[in-house]
């Protein structure tokens, strides 16, 4: 299904558009697309590869129906994006990152679902150092987004005691043209809290430190280049990776022309919404951030930020018991619940005006 195309509906919502006459505005017309992020907690396969300890995730540690319970959580996975942004713009995410998925296989296997096959989603994806083997990667719908350049970048992070190298997950960059226009994503999953914010602090700053390298590199090349920085972070929108490393604004005024501006940090200190829980504390780790000239006001010739959310529908959280509210997700106490991810996925809308 093609993107929607809005008019005056749309132009309602938008007041960046106050400078149109009211026959202008009857006029214009708009394209949306969905870019998303989305943690698919554990997608493991079934079989064994003894290059990887995913001897270790809930699927293979689980004694009986593997089979069946992949087959479910693939569809779960397959649900849910294409849920992502329909809405709105009438169609699935055109592109989409995910990460905590072990090989391109599992990727294959969420895209020839019934819900996604007729999108035709193109898959790019590395196979990461990470000890467990889980990666990151990019879904895209062929007919919206063109790639035109990717690349693996490695995070180098040691252990803070023995000073030994930790191996992570790599960081993805597309470049590509989106309905004509040439955009950059970096995709993350930066390294986790285990052992306490504080003691893993360094890991994440040195992802962060990745990031801003792959930024700068595009920016040097060109000043006005769009780029998104997606993925879990492991860190909230407040803490010093992103405020200090990646120097993230959380108001588009403040922003300057090699900038980055983050939507999710008002949503955070001002709302408390997140999109992960732990022992009843919210954490807001999945993150779209992005560089000024994906904010500007004045021209819609190309795409701009219309929106930024958290998908957080209904049945995608836990209705009863002590994780009441939580994220739905597939796998507790040894077993799968039937559930989806213990993050909510986040999206942005993009608009463009269409020229008759």
């Amino acid at each position: 299904m093609k993107p929607l195309h809005f008019s005056l509906a749309i132009i309602c919502f938008l007041m960046t558009f106050n400078g149109f006459s009211q026959e202008e505005k009857k006029e214009k017309r708009f394209k949306v697309h969905t870019v998303a992020f989305y943690n698919l907690e554990n997608l493991f396969d079934t079989v064994n590869d003894t290059t990887k300890l995913d001897e270790r995730s809930p699927i293979m540690e689980m004694k009986a129906d593997r089979e069946g319970v992949y087959a479910k959580k693939v569809h779960n996975m397959a649900r849910v994006i294409s849920d992502i942004g329909v809405d709105v713009t009438g169609n699935t995410p055109a592109i989409i990152g995910v990460c905590e998925v072990e090989n391109r296989q599992v990727l294959v296997d969420v895209v020839n679902d019934p819900l996604l096959l007729a999108k035709n989603y193109g898959i790019i994806h590395y196979e990461s150092p990470d000890a467990r083997g889980i990666d990151v990667a990019l879904l895209y719908q062929k007919e919206l987004f063109r790639p035109t350049n990717h690349s693996s970048h490695e995070v180098k992070i040691y252990d803070d005691k023995t000073r030994e190298r930790k191996q992570t997950r790599d960081q993805l960059l597309v470049s590509g043209e989106l309905d004509g226009d040439l955009i950059h994503i970096i995709v993350n999953h930066w390294p986790s809290r285990s052992g306490g914010e504080a003691r893993s602090r360094p890991k994440r700053v040195a992802a962060a430190r990745v990031s801003k390298s792959l930024v700068d590199s595009l920016q040097s090349k060109d000043p006005y280049a769009k780029v998104f920085i997606m993925g879990d972070l492991n860190d909230d929108p407040t803490n010093e990776s992103v405020k200090e490393v990646l120097k993230a604004k959380s108001e588009k005024e403040d922003v300057e022309l090699k900038g980055i501006y983050n939507p999710y940090e008002n949503m955070f200190r001002k709302s408390g919404f997140g999109t992960t829980a732990y022992r009843d504390a919210w954490s807001l780790f999945d993150q779209i951030l992005m560089s000024k000239p994906l904010i500007e006001k004045d021209d819609y010739s190309s795409f701009r930020l219309y929106k930024a959310g958290i998908y957080n529908k209904v049945y995608l959280t836990n209705k009863r018991g002590r994780y009441k509210g939580y994220p739905f997700r597939s796998f507790a106490d040894g077993g799968f619940t039937e559930g989806f991810s213990d993050h909510f996925p986040v999206y942005v809308y993009l608009i463009k005006e269409v020229k008759n």
